[in-house]
């Protein structure tokens, strides 16, 4: 290796890092919610580990990508860096700049990523290293900026915080980064950080959905669970079965196959999943506009008919189809609220369950278990709502993953029998429930209850859910933010940083911080400290304070 090869210049730069990070861990730093100089870290979520100095650096308008390892060259990588570029920078940016660019601190930004699997699943490494330095000192031999990863789904994390850490500065007109240097190690408490978002109630176009995920990969939320279909109706194209789709409200507010594969792509591109659900077998009244035969009668219109073999070929055919599009390993079954009342008068149902000495909540478990047996059979994890553990958690399949939503208390009687576990307690994740402050989701825990180490680790993280019924175009983002991203932090950061803060002063800044940064970037984030989420300010002021 030459002394004065990029490699050798790099490896010396790293070395440097250590030793750094080693005389700053016996100087006892400040703790990772504060800067060197006392204030809070504005950066959301908040990184595990932060240590920062006392100058400010330009950044060149012009950045230039220097990517190194065998992932820095993804494509992904260099997509990711010209959308944090046009998000950090105006578009008059370049125009503006100083003649020959030689007068900037960070002139180019190094991402070395040592792996180039694009391979998205759960539990993929997502943890990065930052470091941002003054220009003239031993980083300049990088041009300013390091991020290191091992995937390049880490890198995009470690552009999402260097985005945050660079801001304008309307008097000179340059992009700044305060508080140099910076190192930061980073990466998530929990694999699974989600948002529902329900598209039956009513439907949102792709652009929204795009919205959506474009929001979400800001707070570093990774799994988009895409609740397509419901009893109001079934917006999905499904070639195997055509006529399904017709339980749409109307021709005008579909998802065709393609729709469907340009929403993953889309997320992909922004180290988001995509988890489908159909759910099974109540809130399914949909998909009898397209196949009357799945209803057990014109007036028994759910739950989907248990006695016909025709359902389960329907059921099978849906996810056939749709494995062709969703590649994440786990596909949401439902199982919640299912009223097996109409079962018992109806004929054919009730001769069906006598024939075989069921009673209806037997018929329910037979269903679950059948649906769960198709997913597997495609290779899917199925995940179910907690109804079905709280009825039949001795014959669930072991691979079931079970997503609270009912209240607290849940997970650790789903981990003590050995099954995984989604929090989405509707008490405080459920973002249509509009009078849940920012406080009470923020303190939402997905690990109360659980000291045993080893079920914690079957808790894959939490998820918070928008359901439809009184959100669509109009008000959706505006529900969503900024009360979603309290649970982002409480997914992604470190307990002990998160504990060390105090609500109302550093978090509530941090949070009032992040709602304005997500309202610069064209999402719709509601003020922070509103009594009912999602309503407009109630008077003058800035975002900073409202």
């Amino acid at each position: 290796m030459l002394p004065n090869s990029p490699a050798y210049l790099l490896l010396a730069l790293l070395t440097l890092l250590a030793g750094t990070a080693a005389s700053a861990a016996r100087l006892r730093p400040p703790p990772a919610n504060a800067t060197s100089a006392g204030e809070p870290v504005y950066l959301w979520p908040l990184p595990k580990s932060v240590t920062s100095g006392s100058r400010t650096l330009t950044v060149d308008p012009d950045l230039a990508l220097d990517p190194r390892g065998p992932g820095g060259a993804s494509p992904a990588v260099a997509e990711a860096f010209e959308r944090y570029r046009g998000l950090v920078f105006a578009p008059w940016a370049h125009a503006a700049r100083a003649g020959g660019g030689g007068g900037y601190d960070v002139a180019r930004l190094t991402v070395v990523v040592a792996s180039a699997n694009e391979t998205l699943a759960l539990g993929v490494d997502e943890s990065y290293t930052i470091y941002v330095g003054a220009a003239g000192g031993v980083n300049s031999i990088v041009g300013g900026a390091i991020i290191e990863a091992n995937t390049i789904y880490g890198a995009i994390r470690g552009l999402e915080t260097l985005s945050q850490l660079c801001v304008f500065n309307y008097d000179t007109k340059n992009v700044e980064v305060r508080h140099a240097p910076w190192h930061i190690q980073d990466e998530p408490r929990f694999a699974f950080r989600g948002l529902l978002l329900d598209t039956s109630r009513h439907y949102l176009p792709v652009d929204v959905i795009k919205q959506v995920i474009d929001s979400m990969s800001f707070a570093k939320l990774n799994v988009l669970h895409w609740h397509i279909i419901d009893e109001q109706s079934f917006p999905l194209e499904v070639p195997s079965y055509p006529n399904l789709w017709k339980g749409s409200y109307s021709k005008w507010e579909r998802y065709t196959v393609e729709d469907a594969h340009d929403i993953v792509n889309y997320a992909k591109k922004r180290g988001i999943n995509v988890m489908a659900e159909i759910d099974v077998p109540g809130h399914a009244e949909s998909w009898g506009n397209g196949y009357p035969k799945l209803w057990p009668s014109p007036n028994c219109t759910e739950p989907l008919d248990v006695s016909s073999n025709f359902t389960f070929e329907v059921i099978f055919g849906i996810l056939s189809d749709m494995r062709k599009i969703f590649p994440f390993g786990l596909f949401h079954l439902g199982g919640d609220e299912v009223y097996t009342g109409c079962w018992n008068v109806t004929p054919h149902v009730r001769q069906w369950l006598n024939e075989r000495n069921m009673t209806t909540k037997d018929a329910y478990k037979y269903f679950v278990l059948k649906a769960q047996e198709l997913a597997i059979k495609l290779n899917w994890i199925p995940v179910n709502w907690e109804e079905t553990f709280n009825s039949f958690k001795e014959n669930l399949n072991p691979l079931t993953v079970v997503h609270n939503w009912l209240g607290p208390g849940v997970c650790p009687k789903v981990v003590a029998k050995g099954f995984r576990c989604i929090m989405s307690n509707q008490g405080v994740w459920y973002l249509d429930h509009l009078d849940v402050p920012w406080e009470d989701v923020y303190s939402g825990e997905p690990l109360a209850g659980i000291s045993n180490r080893d079920q914690q680790k079957l808790v894959l993280g939490g998820e918070v859910c928008m359901w439809g019924e009184t959100a669509d175009t109009s008000d959706v983002l505006q529900t969503i933010w900024p009360r979603a991203a309290a649970a982002a932090e409480r997914l992604w950061s470190q307990l002990e940083a998160i504990s060390a803060q105090d609500l109302e002063t550093t978090v509530l800044s941090r949070l009032h911080y992040f709602r304005c940064l997500l309202n610069h970037r064209g999402i719709a984030a509601a003020p922070v400290t509103n009594y009912y989420a999602r309503r407009p300010p109630i008077g003058p002021g800035s975002c900073f304070v409202q």
